[in-house]
């Protein structure tokens, strides 16, 4: 095998059985996929983008969101974006382009209070942003839905699936942070955590904000406790692939194995990246990424259509 898929299978770790049927490393059918791909031209071209026009969602007594949409085949494709990201990062625009390359249905938003979306960013909770999801998914997609959810997005994602299984049909979670920053805080000192309580905002470091830090609100925090789900069985059947870097310093990657356990579901793979940090935007990362879409689209496709 030669160029992007060598380049991401020496990448990944070796692979061994999950007694939830995840898989540490690379199962059969992405292998399989792999292989296939490499014999070909890639049908996917970033380069080629076209623009998409931004539209907007009204919802009565809630912000109207911001989102864009390319119509097509199903199962569709919703990109669910980690905390305070919009839907222009290098995760979202290339699954546009491998929706489109495909004909495949894909819908990429702003959370409430992010981005062109309205709302105010210190209103905002992990509540009012399931609420969001929820009305991607009700008022915008056409039949079943692959979610992909990046960092807070893949919390979200869960719970998007828990409330709509009908419709939810395959998750994709890429650093997967469920219950992430309710984990982190508990895990404080606790002379911190009641600096915090009485300052009521937590300056979480964070090499990824332009600041260093990022101000979070502390009664985001206790909002966010209502939203935990590892603390039980995570009642979600369908498909499930988690993929995760090792290098990743935000969210442990052993949070997706968490996960995996928690999940009730059969059909969940775990997808290790040695090399790879919290953002997963690399090459290498994003080659991987779609052809866990794809082989999730050849895999529900037959039962979709």
């Amino acid at each position: 095998m030669a160029g992007v898929g060598m380049a991401a299978l020496c990448a990944w770790v070796p692979c061994r059985r999950w007694s939830k049927a995840a898989v540490f490393g690379l199962h059969r059918g992405l292998t399989a996929l792999l292989a296939r791909k490499a014999e070909g031209t890639p049908r996917w071209l970033p380069a080629c983008r076209q623009k998409t026009s931004v539209s907007f969602l009204s919802r009565p007594d809630l912000p109207n969101l911001a989102y864009k949409k390319l119509k097509g085949k199903s199962p569709g494709v919703i990109f669910i974006p980690g905390y305070i990201s919009n839907m222009n990062g290098t995760k979202a625009l290339a699954i546009e382009e491998f929706c489109k390359s495909l004909g495949h249905a894909y819908i990429r938003f702003d959370y409430s209070g992010i981005g062109n979306s309205a709302g105010n960013l210190e209103e905002c909770t992990v509540g009012r942003w399931r609420k969001d999801v929820l009305s991607i998914i009700d008022d915008l997609a056409e039949g079943p839905q692959i979610l992909v959810g990046s960092s807070l997005g893949g919390w979200l994602m869960f719970h998007a699936a828990i409330a709509r299984p009908q419709k939810v049909v395959a998750l994709i979670g890429i650093a997967t942070a469920v219950d992430g920053l309710v984990t982190q805080f508990n895990q404080l000192p606790i002379e911190v955590k009641k600096e915090v309580e009485m300052k009521g905002v937590w300056a979480m470091p964070s090499r990824y904000s332009e600041e260093g830090v990022y101000h979070i609100q502390y009664s985001f925090i206790k909002e966010a406790e209502h939203h935990c789900l590892l603390h039980s069985p995570i009642p979600v059947k369908c498909p499930v692939r988690l993929l995760h870097g090792m290098k990743d310093d935000i969210i442990p990657w052993h949070t997706s194995i968490q996960v995996a356990d928690r999940v009730l579901s059969t059909d969940v793979d775990v997808i290790l990246r040695k090399h790879s940090d919290h953002r997963m935007k690399e090459k290498a990362d994003i080659q991987l990424l779609v052809y866990t879409i794809d082989d999730l689209i050849d895999k529900l496709s037959t039962v979709v259509n």
